[in-house]
């Protein structure tokens, strides 16, 4: 079964606000009308964090649009939203988790070629903003040296 149209939804504050230290790949728990709704790029993952609940990952604070087709079986746009990770996995993010200063955040929603919604979540440290000031001068530098490539 092939997927004609790729959803790409990148959470761009993310790699500026936080050191990513690992990625993992996360399948999610969804219903019908929101992987419906996610397949037509209607969501938003700009404000949401991961935490554990019980010793189970859930992401919070994604947005899912309503789909627009559904009826009462609609879902809610906010809701925590579990995540499928493997049990070692789990463990090791939860340990890692308790050191000071490190949050697991969406980096990525996508749905792969076999047609599941799945997120890149990163365990991540915040940066400070000296750090912040480094990537801007960064990205600057860089779109500068590509200015200089492209006229010559």
């Amino acid at each position: 079964m092939k997927i004609e149209k790729t959803v790409n939804i990148v959470n761009r504050r993310a790699r500026f606000e936080y050191e990513i230290l690992e990625e993992y790949e996360a399948g999610m728990v969804l219903t019908g009308t929101e992987i419906k709704s996610l397949r037509s790029s209607k969501a938003s993952i700009a404000e949401s964090f991961c935490q554990f609940i019980d010793g189970e990952l859930y992401i919070i604070n994604m947005m899912i649009d309503e789909y627009k087709l559904g009826t009462f079986y609609n879902h809610k746009t906010k809701r925590e939203r579990k995540l499928l990770l493997h049990k070692k996995e789990l463990q090791k993010l939860e340990k890692k988790l308790k050191d000071a200063g490190n949050t697991v955040i969406p980096l990525k929603l996508y749905i792969n070629e076999r047609g599941k919604a799945k997120v890149l979540i990163a365990l991540g440290r915040g940066k400070k903003l000296f750090d912040k000031r480094e990537s801007i001068k960064d990205r600057e530098n860089k779109r500068n040296l590509d200015r200089i490539l492209k006229k010559s």
